[in-house]
């Protein structure tokens, strides 16, 4: 994954180059403490995923499966370390301050989980430094906050740990529509589910968990749909995360999930894959529910309610592992994490 974040950011950098006229750093590395770029012209519409780098330091932003922008952050202190996985943006909070470190202020305030962790705007002294919050520059935690939504997909990453902790052992947390924790029940039966009611607007996300045999729908992080994936082959194995960003246009061969209309084209980003290393970031793929030669099978009234959904940068998530954290309805969000008294930078 890291040669094609950096590859992608240093075709920002030569945008920049062209823009400001005067002398940028070479690569996304360069990037000082507190630097950033901001492309969001590159790709105008579409769904926004973040990727961030605890090794570099570095936070990548792909909007319609294009790099718009990177910057440079501040993720947990050695000992409050931010934890790695696959989250999806739960609240967010314009004038967040802490109600656990001295009223801190934490602006553009985006929590990625109920027991404290999320993005917002801090100091960035070039390491880690936080209590566990990944910390972005001011203005660029007020772009990134102005072009995201609650249910957004945001992959942390440390090439540093081993592969089998990179991935919590459930990579969502659903919410309710008013944005409230969700108790999700184990899925199983041969029936599916399907209700837009729940969410009628926003946009949609698609989990495929091979653990569970299930597939999930969620808009705007709230479930609408889920329903059993049957695999017709016991031989069949894929192993890891990866995350697929639907593109414009439709392949030559008919799509799996409705027959009668085209498949749609794909783009691939591994997050955990071929030992864990990532290099496959952003090269062509297929999503594993629109390969006609494989071996899976949907209900076919639920396989043409998911068709009708996906749009251009719709985002599929294939994991082999479970699908949902649990969670207890009743459970109340915990403060966000950040500064102790001792430190005097948010």
């Amino acid at each position: 994954m890291r040669r094609a974040l950096r590859a992608l950011a240093a075709a920002l950098l030569l945008a920049a180059t062209a823009a400001l006229a005067q002398d940028v750093p070479r690569g996304p590395l360069d990037l000082k403490p507190g630097e950033f770029l901001w492309h969001p012209e590159i790709a105008p519409e579409g769904p926004v995923v973040l990727v961030v780098s605890l090794d570099e330091q570095r936070a990548y932003v792909y909007r319609n499966g294009i790099a718009i922008g990177v910057s440079t952050i501040s993720s947990g202190k050695p000992g409050k370390e931010t934890p790695t996985g696959v989250f999806t943006i739960l609240q967010k909070h314009k004038d967040h301050r802490s109600n656990l470190y001295n009223n801190a202020p934490m602006p553009y305030m985006q929590r990625l989980t109920w027991d404290g962790i999320a993005l917002h705007g801090g100091a960035l002294p070039g390491y880690p430094a936080s209590h566990g919050c990944v910390r972005l520059p001011h203005p660029f935690a007020e772009k990134l906050y102005a072009i995201t939504r609650n249910g957004d997909t945001v992959v942390v990453s440390d090439a540093r740990a081993a592969p089998t902790t990179l991935v919590y052992p459930a990579v969502l947390a659903p919410v309710t529509a008013k944005g409230l924790p969700l108790a999700v029940p184990e899925g199983g039966g041969v029936d599916y589910s399907w209700d837009e009611a729940a969410a009628p607007a926003g946009q949609v996300g698609v989990v495929v968990s091979l653990a569970d045999k299930r597939v999930y729908v969620l808009r705007g992080g709230v479930p609408i749909g889920d329903a059993p994936l049957e695999l017709l082959s016991d031989d069949f194995a894929f192993h890891g995360t990866t995350l697929f960003v639907m593109g414009e246009g439709s392949g030559s061969h008919p799509s799996l999930l409705d027959p009668s209309r085209p498949a749609h084209r794909w783009t691939a980003y591994p997050i955990l894959a071929d030992g864990g290393d990532g290099s496959g970031a952003g090269a062509p793929g297929v999503d594993l529910l629109e390969r006609p030669s494989l071996p899976v099978r949907l209900p076919p009234d639920f396989a043409r309610r998911l068709y009708d959904v996906l749009v251009a940068g719709t985002t599929v998530l294939v994991t082999d592992l479970p699908a949902m954290r649990p969670l207890d309805a009743e459970q109340q969000p915990q403060p966000v994490l950040e500064s102790d008294a001792g430190d005097p930078s948010p």
